[in-house]
This record gives C-alpha cells, sequence and structure tokens, in this order.
C-alpha cells in the first residue's frame, strides 16, 4: 500500500473494509477500526456493513427479474399492480419513473426539506419500521413533488414502491425475494437485510461521531430493518461477487442489464442514473458504474470501472470517510 492511501486512511481516521479488484483478482484488501467500539471488536475482511441506499440495486435488479419473467413491464402503472390507494398520487406513474426518481412521487425522506435522517424517527419510532408497509403512512397522503417524467429528483418512497411491487408479483417478503434471487444467484452469502436488534456475529455497528469526540451507535437513527430503498448489510467481498454476477450476466439477461445500466435520467452534465445505479461519463463514454449512501453511522461507495474491469468497493461504520478513501483508490488505481 502506497503513503498516500495510508496517510488518507489516517487521516480520515476511517473505520471499515476496502477492497480492490482487477478482473476478480484482488489487488487491496485492508480493513480498519471497531465494529464494536465498547467491546473492542475489529473490523476485519469479513465484516458486514450497512449500506444504506447503496442497496437499491437489488431492488432494481429484482424488478427486472419480474420483468424478464412476464408478470410486469417497465411501462406498467403503479396503480394497476398494487391495491393500496394513494389520493393524490397521479395515474400515469410507471415503473420506469420509479426506477429513474423520475415519477415525482413524495418523498418520505425529502432532502431538500429535512437535513438529518434521525428526524423522521421522532414521531415515527424506528424500532416499528419492520415491513415495507410500515412506510406507507409516511407518504400515502401526500401530494406529489412534480408530473411523471418530468425532471430527476433523488426518491426513497419511489422505491419503497417498487419494494411492494415485488411483494405482491412475486408473494413473499421483499428481503426473502432479494435474498433468494439476488445473494444466492451472486454468491453473497454473508449478505442479507437484518434487524437491528437481532444482528448476526460479524456485523459492524454504526458509530455518530461528535464533535468533541463523543460518539454515539446508530441503533435509534435508522430503521430497526432496511428494505427496497436501503439498509441491507454486506462484506466488501459480497459486493465484488455482486458486480462480478452482475456484469457476466447471471442476474439477468445481458439485454436488461444492458438496460438497468442505461443513462436514463440526468442529475448533471457527467452524472446520470440508470435503474438504480449511478453512471459517470466522460467524453468516450461510460466510466463507472456505482452506488453509494450515507446514513447515520453508514458511508458507502462501490463502483464497476469497465475500461479496466476494475472494482473498488469502500464500506465504513462511520457516517462519513468512504468518499476520501474511494478517492485516493481511484487515483491510485485508474
Amino acid at each position: 500500500m502506497t503513503n498516500t492511501i495510508q496517510n488518507s486512511i489516517t487521516s480520515n481516521e476511517f473505520s471499515g473494509t476496502l477492497l480492490v479488484t482487477s478482473e476478480e483478482i484482488i489487488v487491496l484488501q485492508e480493513s480498519y477500526g471497531y465494529a464494536n467500539r465498547s467491546e473492542k471488536i475489529q473490523n476485519h475482511t469479513e465484516t458486514r456493513f450497512g449500506i444504506a441506499s447503496g442497496c437499491k440495486i437489488f431492488t432494481a435488479v429484482s424488478i427486472l427479474q419480474l420483468v424478464e419473467a412476464g408478470k410486469l413491464s417497465v411501462e406498467s402503472k403503479l396503480m394497476d399492480l398494487l391495491d393500496h390507494t394513494f389520493p393524490h398520487f397521479a395515474q400515469d406513474i410507471t415503473i420506469h419513473h420509479l426506477l429513474t426518481h423520475t415519477s415525482g412521487v413524495p418523498d418520505y425522506f425529502n432532502e431538500d426539506v429535512m437535513d438529518d435522517f434521525e428526524e423522521l424517527w421522532i414521531q415515527n419510532p424506528m424500532y416499528h419500521m419492520r415491513k415495507l408497509e410500515d412506510f406507507i403512512p409516511l407518504f400515502e397522503n401526500e401530494k406529489m413533488l412534480s408530473t411523471p417524467g418530468e425532471k430527476f429528483h433523488y426518491n426513497n418512497t419511489g422505491y419503497i414502491l417498487l419494494g411492494l411491487v415485488v411483494e405482491k408479483l412475486a408473494d413473499m417478503s421483499f428481503a426473502d425475494y432479494v435474498q433468494k434471487h439476488v445473494f444466492q444467484l451472486a454468491g453473497m452469502e454473508n449478505s442479507g437485510y437484518f434487524e437491528l436488534d437481532q444482528l448476526p456475529s460479524s456485523t459492524a455497528l454504526g458509530y455518530i461521531d461528535f464533535p468533541d469526540g463523543k460518539w454515539k451507535s446508530n441503533i435509534y437513527s435508522v430503521p430497526v430493518k432496511g428494505g427496497a430503498d436501503g439498509g441491507a448489510f454486506v462484506t466488501a467481498g459480497d459486493m465484488d461477487s455482486f458486480w462480478s454476477a452482475l456484469m457476466a450476466n447471471e442476474l439477468l439477461s445481458k439485454a436488461w442489464t444492458d438496460r438497468l445500466l442505461t443513462p436514463h435520467a440526468w442529475e448533471d452534465e457527467e452524472t446520470a442514473y440508470g435503474y438504480g445505479v449511478w453512471i459517470d461519463s466522460d467524453s468516450i463514454g461510460e466510466k463507472k458504474y456505482h452506488v453509494m449512501d450515507y446514513d447515520p453511522g453508514v458511508s458507502f461507495h462501490s463502483g464497476y470501472y469497465p475500461c479496466q474491469e476494475l472494482t473498488i468497493t469502500v464500506c465504513s461504520n462511520k457516517s462519513q470517510g468512504a468518499y476520501p478513501v474511494l478517492e485516493i483508490l481511484e487515483e491510485a488505481f485508474l
């Protein structure tokens, strides 16, 4: 490891695991910090980390698998797929709109209005949020943010709705569907949608640090169980396995894998969104497919770089730290 990488990790007080692979061969793999600070249990390469909204791509894959199975199409209308009534929702919202954050549905966590994810759980106790349907009261009576297809607006509600569609059409819980049809197919043996009060072994607690040096865990800051919009736990190695399976068309056919990785909506001139995945492009085409997010006690980035056949994953059990490490790794290996 170069001094530059080590200095970045040290200066950021990084806690987590980083993994760099080239054509599925490990180039760099390191772990730092504690999975459990109180008990001084260290993070290691098999530690499971929360990845917040980084798992929206699992939801997108699940939906497209059902499309391939003939259960629906990306142009199917939401109102034709769910029994629940949303009085203020537009009637022409499609699955494509939801996948690309262009549906205009009200976001239960609207970052334009609310700065802190923790604020949500003051009136809505996080320990009640164990099923996708538990999120419905947070948005069912809210008004649309925009007309379907009008603009890109990153939206968690849209992915909750997609998860509800998966549950309806597959006749099983969303978590069980992903476990069977995504994680198992991809060889992600250590991943799952775990409940914070029933965490399996080798799972990192998330930590929120304060300026005075004090800290707390995130067990009261995020939903007790993740779902279609975020909250899965993975190891860095499992995330690498996911990219390998996706790019080898083992989760979807080549046609639908290509569709997932196609830019469908643009956040700005360089950053697009496919189905559940961010796509950064330059003058010669796509240069990076990636998933990422930050929650209280979670920071995560994982990307596949097709020109180099390189995968970089950074999982952290702190609210910040993954992105600076990712930047250093990109500078070193791209």
